[in-house]
């Protein structure tokens, strides 16, 4: 009797795809990397040892980098610790809040228990809700535009990482009012001058499970002239405190719990497949010019290794049902965890190949997203 072979469902493919890339390491002449620290033994290929240079040319004039920086925002992490951040305010000696959030967050109880924080600590703020999905140059200038008359002296962000990073960036060219808007962006489009100047307090609030910008020096637009995403990295830009409440990602839909749980994994596991840091060059002339992505290391690791495996074990099951409590809290905290992981080590193919797309096709929409405008979302 012939056996009836049964095809995967979509769910089980994907659990398939999430056990491969957390087990199997990349045989690739151009992409593995033999002389990775993660590489306990030596390969018996005779070739391995030259595999690196098929995918890097290496320019041994150079001198290699010898050390790593470990930088990361405080984070707390707790249901029902979002109640907290007016006395964090409070404690900061803020007298006037910049709150920066998005229409659809606006109406959600996070918003809510923030504005009754500040109101019951007596602290004035004023709301900015126009934060685009996917920033551009353009909406980022309109929010400095809009923060400068009102002179915050603290910036507390509440939303997905479009929030936080534009509320990253309303702080610098506040602090920084008369610098060019292309000054600290990334070169080769910018300047990508060091962020000399001490910023004012940011508090970030994360209502999604994904970007882990509320530990990083990172934040990402797009440059519309240009048709190019990028943006500024800095150890300087990153928020004072992460606020990880899982409360705040029970209202996101399914569709929202695999792309940004998707972006946990890209972060996860590009920062710990990155060149070790002690591979990179060269080597900077000044520890204020050392990156904020220099390369694996073994701090970083332990994070990025973690945020992996949490996303194997909880992501299929935050999809299938975004009412499982345990497998929500553990992507949130998977993404705060893959953030201090990429936010030190970097990210490369993945989000590499995946800029230009977001750049050069932006009608595209996904279904889930409740936005207007067309986006590719965690581009």
């Amino acid at each position: 009797m012939a056996s009836i072979r049964v095809a995967p469902s979509r769910a089980q493919r994907a659990i398939n795809l999430l056990r491969t890339v957390n087990s199997a390491s990349s045989s690739c002449p151009c992409h593995s990397n033999p002389q990775h620290h993660h590489n306990a033994h030596p390969s018996l290929n005779p070739f391995a040892g030259n595999r690196r240079r098929l995918a890097t040319p290496m320019d041994t004039s150079q001198q290699k980098e010898y050390a790593f920086e470990m930088a990361a925002s405080s984070i707390r992490f707790g249901p029902g610790c979002t109640k907290e951040v007016g006395m964090d305010f409070k404690n900061l000696g803020a007298k006037k809040v910049m709150v920066v959030t998005d229409e659809t967050v606006r109406k959600l109880d996070a918003m809510k228990q923030v504005q009754e924080g500040l109101d019951r600590e007596g602290i004035p703020f004023e709301v900015f809700s126009k934060t685009r999905v996917e920033p551009k140059d353009y909406s980022i200038r309109e929010a400095i535009d809009f923060a400068k008359p009102y002179a915050p002296d603290a910036f507390l962000a509440v939303g997905g990482g479009s929030v936080i990073d534009t509320a990253k960036l309303m702080n610098l060219y506040t602090t920084c009012p008369d610098a060019d808007f292309l000054d600290f962006v990334n070169a080769p489009l910018g300047k990508g001058q060091p962020i000399t100047a001490k910023l004012k307090p940011l508090i970030a609030v994360p209502t999604t499970a994904g970007t882990g910008s509320e530990t990083t020096g990172t934040a990402i637009f797009d440059l519309v002239d240009k048709k190019a995403k990028t943006g500024i990295a800095h150890r300087n830009l990153k928020p004072t405190l992460g606020i990880c409440d899982p409360i705040n990602t029970r209202t996101m839909p399914s569709a929202v719990h695999a792309s940004s749980g998707l972006d946990v994994l890209c972060h996860a596991l590009e920062s710990w497949t990155a060149i070790p840091y002690n591979e990179r060059t060269p080597r900077p002339d000044n520890p204020i010019n050392r990156p904020a992505y220099q390369g694996a290391n073994p701090i970083s690791d332990i994070f990025s290794l973690q945020a992996l495996r949490s996303t194997v074990q909880y992501l299929p099951r935050a999809v299938k049902d975004p009412d499982d409590w345990e497998a929500q809290s553990n992507m949130l905290l998977a993404a705060t965890l893959a953030g201090v992981g990429f936010g030190n080590a970097g990210v490369h193919l993945c989000h590499g190949m995946s800029y230009p797309i977001s750049s050069q096709n932006p009608g595209y929409k996904h279904v889930g997203y409740d936005v207007t405008q067309p986006i590719i979302p965690h581009g």
